[in-house]
């Protein structure tokens, strides 16, 4: 492995800007679409920009604040020493592929992947099972870093602690570059947006990314047979929908006044809540002076299909 560059006193807006000339560990997973928080195209979109927008949450700073403890408590559990690597490594052979890893074991060609997870995530992490993202993870820096294993530990708050050992696995690694490869080549480098995969999240990257229209009328070929399933696919959902309303207004019906009902296997909640919402009509009719102060205008587009 070769070092790209030193972590030991980067700032983090450098660092972000040395992540976007290539794809690190935490990209991977969205990279394979095994990431049920971050798309392709999310990840397309953040190299292909120049802006280093520093996104930060209480769970992302939880998991810094707690990867000292957990790679404490996985040389407490196994007796491995572990140290810091203090830099961001390229594969030489493939120099889209960077990693900044969490610890490297010491005395073994082998790194550690720290990790925290909410107690509601621990079915994740059940029977021997490693989400999917974070496996796929651990091989791209087994790639990058030519290493023979790699770890992964996870603390599961005030539940418990677990670590596995992910074995090089050659047709994997193979299969990742050739993923990556294939990303970096002929989407980043030549600016060809990925395919959707119909999630929420791809949506709002479409969103983002044309969010500006003009006024212009284009031929519409080759989707009449896609649009001809969404028609029947919008039927189906409308058919769904009232089914699932059907049983949920005889549940009301069987509750009546009582706010819960539970067995074994469910429990139904219809309690009363109370919520404050702004009337609109009346302030604008009342202070229209008010209204208009505060009105901010947002712009959207607006996506519709009909059958000629």
């Amino acid at each position: 492995m070769k070092k790209l560059v030193s972590t030991l006193d980067l700032d983090k807006k450098e660092w972000l800007r040395y992540r976007k000339q290539g794809i690190g560990g935490s990209d991977a997973g969205a990279v394979c679409g095994l990431n049920p928080y971050r798309t392709a195209m999310q990840v397309y979109q953040d190299k292909i920009t120049d802006e280093t927008e520093e996104i930060d949450n209480e769970a992302m700073r939880q998991g810094r604040e707690f990867e000292d403890y957990v790679a404490r408590r996985f040389t407490e559990a196994t007796g491995k020493k572990v140290r810091r690597a203090n830099a961001m490594f390229y594969d030489e052979s493939h120099p889209f592929m960077l990693a900044d890893v969490d610890r490297m074991v010491v005395g073994e060609n082998a790194g550690l992947e720290c990790k925290t997870a909410s107690p509601y995530m621990a079915d994740k992490w059940e029977d021997g099972k490693i989400p999917l993202s974070y496996q796929i993870q651990c091989y791209h820096y087994m790639s990058v870093c030519n290493a023979d294993a790699w770890y992964i530990a996870v603390l599961i708050y005030g539940r418990e602690f677990k670590y596995y050992r992910l074995e090089r696995d050659e047709e994997m690694l193979a299969n990742l570059i050739q993923i990556e490869e294939d990303f970096w080549k002929n989407h980043v480098l030549a600016r060809v947006m990925p395919d959707p995969d119909g999630s929420k999240l791809a949506d709002s990257v479409i969103a983002e990314y044309f969010k500006k229209s003009v006024p212009e009328k284009i031929l519409l070929t080759g989707f009449n047979e896609k649009l001809n399933r969404r028609q029947e696919l919008a039927g189906l959902v409308a058919e769904l929908e009232t089914e699932k309303r059907l049983i949920e207004q005889e549940l009301k019906l069987y509750l009546g006044e009582a706010e819960i009902a539970e067995n074994a296997q469910y429990r139904v909640s219809w309690k009363a809540v109370s919520s404050n919402r702004l009337d609109e009509k009346r302030l604008k009719a009342e202070k229209p002076e008010v209204y208009k102060q505060y009105q901010k205008t947002t712009q959207s587009r607006r996506f519709t299909v009909k059958a000629a």
